[in-house]
């Protein structure tokens, strides 16, 4: 970013300097709360946190245990011979996902209609018929007669109170703010903008093109740029690397790209201005600095690391990548078709259960066994008592 001095601070446009920030030449620290709802984005930006964690999983997948070189050189042979099967077995995977991609391909025709649907209620350009908007609740959740009655006669009350909405107001923005991996990129002055998402697709590529996908963000007419949807496209790759096939897992991420923003003068929340006072060493003058400088956003997402094509990636960038389309990859799978149950937060109440019952097998072993220790007319708590600490004289 180029530093704006002093001297060219009174050309700048009055709106940008709205938001200008004084803060004194030592950086002060930030607000703990603050600290820690941008600890994941943080991680995400940090290539060299993400490559350490990266090799110290990699490091769990164990080591040779030197049988291979041991063995004699025919039954090398037949080894040899396996892994060119291997090898042929990498190919066909890869055959495999790329068929994948056909039936994502063919099925999100079949998904749209109901998603184009969804679309029209939330921003109110459908109004659901009373058949439309029967649920019939689970055994759980179902009333009494009593509890209907209340439950309506208070429905009605509110609606009295206060104007009809339309459509379903803030629902992207619920999405998101209920979902840890994307709130955590969220910034307070960002939500005013995600009040007029719309809308999000998922977009694959043609038949016959690369393998790849493309999110799209669709807004409605706003005060804080004039674009009326935002992309972002990921390519992707489904082919063993003829110099390490053995490495192939499926379709790996080649690149992204996002789009350009055209923001409204004043109103880019991605860039900050900020005020630092500089004193003069010899004549002890002080100075005061004007700077344009990056600010945390969720909208830093359309512009993701630029990888140039055909380019060995190095670890650090490799690492920003893959966080990168973890959330495109999150995105696509699961937003976008449940985006209803992450609104309500059903899906994750869902998410949250699978932990609670891995918690609750763990804690009935405990109870088995602390039984089985009762149980047992041979055993001695004593046996188990940790002994006191030797005292050590000073």
């Amino acid at each position: 970013m180029a530093d704006i001095d002093n001297k060219d601070q009174a050309e700048m446009d009055p709106a940008d300097m709205e938001d200008v920030e004084e803060v004194e030449e030592e950086e002060t620290g930030e607000d703990e709360n603050s600290k820690a709802r941008q600890l994941t984005v943080q991680m995400m930006q940090n290539p060299q946190i993400l490559a350490a964690l990266q090799e110290r999983l990699d490091g769990l997948n164990g080591s040779p245990s030197g049988y291979m070189e041991s063995l004699p050189k025919v039954v090398k042979r037949r080894v040899n011979a396996l892994k060119n099967l291997q090898v042929k077995c990498a190919h066909i995977e890869a055959k495999f996902y790329e068929e994948v991609h056909e039936l994502e391909r063919k099925y999100a025709a079949l998904y749209q209609p109901l998603f184009d649907k969804r679309s029209d209620i939330v921003k109110a350009a459908y109004e659901p018929t009373d058949e439309e908007c029967e649920w019939k609740m689970d055994e759980e959740e179902e009333l009494t007669d009593e509890m209907k009655e209340k439950a309506k006669l208070e429905e009605e009350k509110k609606d009295e109170e206060k104007e009809d909405p339309k459509g379903i107001p803030e629902f992207w923005l619920t999405v998101f703010k209920n979902v840890d991996l994307l709130s955590d990129m969220l910034q307070e002055h960002d939500e005013p903008i995600l009040k007029h998402l719309q809308d999000i697709k998922v977009k694959f590529s043609d038949p016959g093109q690369p393998m790849s996908f493309t999110l799209e963000f669709q807004f409605e007419a706003n005060d804080f740029f004039t674009n009326t949807v935002l992309t972002k496209t990921y390519k992707m790759r489904s082919e063993p690397d003829e110099s390490d096939p053995f490495s192939f897992d499926g379709p790996e991420i080649m690149c992204c790209t996002g789009c350009t923003i055209e923001w409204t003068k004043g109103k880019n929340v991605t860039l900050k201005t900020i005020k630092k006072k500089q004193k003069h060493k010899g004549r002890g003058t002080v100075r005061t600095v004007t700077k344009t400088v990056p600010n945390d956003s969720f909208f830093n997402f359309f512009t993701p690391p630029e990888v140039p094509e055909n380019a060995e990636l190095d670890e650090d960038s490799d690492a920003v990548l893959a966080a990168d389309f973890e959330i495109g990859h999150f995105i696509r799978e699961r937003i976008v078709p449940r985006a209803v149950l992450y609104f309500t937060g059903e899906a994750i109440e869902d998410d949250d259960d699978d932990y609670d019952e891995e918690g609750e097998e763990a804690d009935d072993e405990e109870g088995e066994e602390e039984a089985d220790e009762e149980n047992d007319p041979d055993y001695d708590p004593k046996k188990d008592a940790v002994p006191p600490a030797e005292c050590k004289q000073q």
